[in-house]
């Protein structure tokens, strides 16, 4: 009887184990965002990860395997900090660094179809 209880113990704890989570590590809900986009040094270091240019942090390497994800599932991990922080960077980088989002765009979306799915979202932050 206590080898059955181990054996279902250990089974239930390998379900819950396998179980995709839903959102996403929260320990990005405490990065200051603005901090990053108002210094070219960091926003650099963070793009040049993105883009296969230079060495990645920790939080860096982070992002970049989750953002293909992010994309294709409409952040539907995201935690709600999350999706206000991906906001405020998309609006910075559109408006303010547009050759940045370009970029990004250009490796992470080529055949544009995040683009024109949020093609709304993209026009009402444009600064016009």
């Amino acid at each position: 009887m206590k080898l059955f209880m181990v054996c279902a113990l250990l089974c239930v704890a390998a379900v819950a184990w396998g179980k995709p989570a839903s959102t996403y590590t929260d320990k990005w809900d405490y990065i200051n965002v603005d901090e990053i986009l108002e210094s070219q040094r960091l926003l650099k270091g963070y793009v040049d990860c993105l883009m296969d240019r230079g060495r990645c942090t920790a939080d860096g390497k982070t992002l970049k395997e989750t953002m293909p994800d992010a994309l294709e599932h409409e952040c539907s991990k995201c935690t709600e900090k999350q999706k206000e922080s991906s906001d405020k960077v998309i609006r910075f980088l559109i408006n303010k660094r547009p050759e940045l989002w370009k970029e990004l765009a250009t490796k992470y979306d080529p055949d544009n179809v995040y683009q024109q799915r949020y093609k709304d979202k993209i026009e009402a932050v444009k600064e016009h």
